[in-house]
């Protein structure tokens, strides 16, 4: 019979901890008598004193509570409420560790857990500047007591509401929104939503900025469709926000963690703003997916369409297409593409957005790509090149099955999960396509978040 071992910390005790890497999470990695401690806050390279939160059969969670021998990288954080909030994760960390460990985290998905140990990762594209390049807010509201509101980021996995005057990786048109909202709530005693008690008004606020058209949304998510005062609010956000474009109001009654209900109405405005991303002009409306960083988007989509490495004359399918960001790169420099998406709304925006940026070779399909993937191979279709962008839960089987199975020359596969980028590019190697290089593209500065983009070539028999 194996021998069990002891395990060596115990809850409330402060340990010296070595910190070996960063998690997926950004947290220290660190071993204590060849036992596992989760460390937030703590870098590679240091060693800490952590006190043990939470003990497990195979790791401990701990609090990080002073630094013996502190990493080169460590810097002070930027943000006042960096340590309590949950919406930055390495603010700790210069920008050009963070870089580095970033690449790490993807070589060691696609090792450990793809286990393809001979895939190039290049060096991560980094930001220009890793602050204030979020365009799109979205701030959960909640009473602070004494007549005070809330407005900030959730504080790491809790619902208590941490209350920021200006975030440091928010646009600062976002920024002055949560101050006019802030302000309108405390002078006309607008409550905010109670999510336990269910009273309250305001739920959230949305801000969308068009970083390269300057046009600016405010979408304020209310509990009922009746808000006192709400023409106050929208002389305010004109008269401290002079590039205000539209003002919508979301109505969402149900107790749920959604952010966005059924329905929208405009207040003042359109009811959509536009961006760019290169040559391509979108309308993006409050329930519309598009980019939060805008400039990096267009490295992450021209890093695609380069590995893509169209010639003029293939058929390209865009599996999981979204709003047709992606294909309408891709139909500048190919024959035809088709674009398959599940939901309805983001089919509609992007037969829209074809239409405005006058693309004629991109046609959209409702539908599951399980099913409408086989659907065009049966049809006559053989697309030369498979372009993926799937949600964080990555491909479905089905989904890589069908690829497999259309056999395509290329597949571009664009990622915002290394773990899950590395299972189905095992997938594919598995079913005839190798991994010829990932390119880690850094969307999310001062986050634990990385994008990729990986390209796979069929191998020849």
């Amino acid at each position: 019979m194996k021998e069990k071992h002891a395990i060596p910390v115990q809850k409330g005790k402060i340990y010296e901890v070595p910190v070996l890497r960063l998690g997926t999470s950004g947290e220290g990695v660190g071993r204590y008598e060849n036992f596992t401690i989760f460390i937030p806050r703590a870098l590679p390279g240091e060693t800490v004193r952590a006190r043990i939160q939470l003990i497990k059969k195979n790791y401990a969670i701990a609090e990080l509570t002073g630094i013996v021998t502190a990493s080169p990288d460590r810097i002070k954080p930027h943000c006042p409420v960096y340590d309590q909030c949950g919406g930055c994760q390495l603010q700790h960390m210069s920008y050009e560790g963070e870089l580095k460990e970033k690449r790490q985290q993807v070589e060691d998905a696609i090792v450990r857990i793809g286990h393809l140990s001979h895939v190039p990762v290049l060096p991560v594209l980094g930001a220009p500047s890793p602050w204030h390049y979020r365009n799109k807010m979205q701030f959960p509201v909640a009473a602070a007591g004494r007549g005070k509101v809330a407005i900030g980021c959730f504080a790491a996995s809790t619902h208590k509401v941490i209350d920021v005057a200006d975030c440091a990786i928010q646009k600062e048109d976002n920024n002055a929104i949560i101050r006019v909202v802030r302000q309108w709530m405390k002078d006309f005693k607008i409550p905010a939503y109670d999510e336990d008690a269910r009273t309250g008004i305001v739920r959230h606020i949305m801000g969308r900025v068009g970083v390269h058209t300057g046009e600016i949304m405010v979408c304020l998510v209310t509990a009922g469709d009746m808000v006192p005062h709400m023409k106050d609010l929208v002389q305010r956000l004109r008269r401290d926000i002079p590039d205000i474009t539209s003002i919508v109001q979301n109505v969402n009654t149900r107790h749920t963690n959604v952010i966005l209900g059924p329905k929208t109405r405009t207040i003042y405005g359109s009811d959509t703003i536009h961006d760019s991303i290169g040559t391509l002009t979108f309308h993006i409306s409050a329930q519309s997916f598009f980019q939060v960083n805008s400039e990096q988007a267009q490295r992450l989509y021209e890093q695609a369409l380069d590995f893509a490495n169209l010639k003029g004359n293939e058929t390209v399918a865009d599996v999981y297409c979204g709003t047709g960001t992606i294909t309408l790169f891709l139909a500048r420099k190919a024959r035809q593409v088709y674009g398959i998406e599940i939901v309805a709304p983001a089919i509609r925006d992007a037969v829209r957005n074809a239409r405005d940026n006058h693309v004629k070779n991109a046609e959209f399909i409702l539908g599951d790509a399980v099913y409408k993937l086989p659907e065009l191979i049966r049809e006559g279709v053989r697309p030369g090149v498979i372009v993926l962008d799937p949600p964080r839960a990555g491909c479905g089987e089905p989904v890589l099955k069908a690829i497999a199975q259309s056999k395509p020359k290329r597949v571009v596969y664009v990622s915002c999960n290394p773990a899950t980028l590395a299972r189905d590019l095992a997938y594919l190697d598995q079913h005839g396509y190798q991994t010829v290089k990932v390119q880690p593209v850094d969307m999310f500065p001062r986050t634990h978040h990385v994008e990729c983009v990986a390209l796979l070539t069929r191998a020849h028999s």
